[in-house]
């Protein structure tokens, strides 16, 4: 059984290794080591950017903290009822989930902020991991297109029957009985929000329409429940 998180010092990406290390020896009080996902073990939404940036994750050790891409999706999880507390940009500041889990695809720093096509698909085990392992997963929300393939190579699915666009919504087939909705979005860095690819009312328009689905499949439940009493 594979574990869902990388080991501190995993070495399966030599590339990536070496960039920790030499960012290790420059900042030594950064994290620098693969980044954990965050969030509730119950979780009914799932959460997947590329990877941890430099200044960001890399350096505080939480999914997107300590950046602007951070300050974009925390602000729209706390607007929407998927974060309790307060968001300040780092990992002691009492922010928790709720029923929500964040990750990265890859789990590593990759220089430029590019992991290599064989990267992605060395940390995709860890990515397949933490799916299986949120029993109560119902919705997973790709940031990007790397995300997004990846999502879909892990539910063992083809790209092409399941096309990448900006809220567009998939059910994929399940790795467990049942099946997830995939619900797409452009990634929510500086550059996309700096150059108009994306807007917040864009993406929080994802996210609205994740919390609609996800409350009815609730309401849905209750009354099927209730109707079996």
């Amino acid at each position: 059984m594979i574990a869902r998180e990388p080991d501190e010092d995993c070495g399966l990406c030599p590339r990536l290794a070496a960039f920790r290390a030499a960012a290790r020896a420059a900042e030594p009080s950064w994290h620098n080591a693969p980044v954990p996902g965050f969030g509730a073990r119950d979780a009914r939404l799932l959460v997947v950017g590329l990877a941890p940036g430099l200044k960001g994750a890399n350096r505080t050790g939480r999914p997107f903290t300590g950046d602007f891409a951070g300050d974009l999706l925390y602000e729209t999880l706390e607007d929407f009822g998927f974060a309790r507390g307060r968001y300040l940009g780092h990992v002691h500041d009492g922010l928790r989930l709720e029923s929500c889990f964040v990750t990265n695809a890859v789990r590593c720093v990759p220089p430029a902020n590019k992991p290599t096509p064989l990267e992605i698909a060395t940390c995709r085990p860890f990515l397949e991991a933490r799916i299986d392992a949120l029993t109560e997963l119902c919705a997973i929300v790709a940031l990007g297109r790397i995300a997004h393939d990846s999502v879909v190579r892990a539910a063992e699915a083809k790209l092409a029957a399941f096309p990448f666009a900006h809220a567009a919504v998939h059910e994929l087939p399940g790795r467990r009985i049942g099946k997830l909705r995939l619900y797409d979005s452009y990634h929510c860095s500086r550059y996309n929000t700096n150059t108009g690819v994306l807007s917040r009312e864009m993406f929080r328009a994802v996210f609205a329409r994740v919390r609609q689905d996800l409350d009815d499949m609730l309401g849905a439940g209750d009354e099927a429940a209730g109707a079996a009493m």
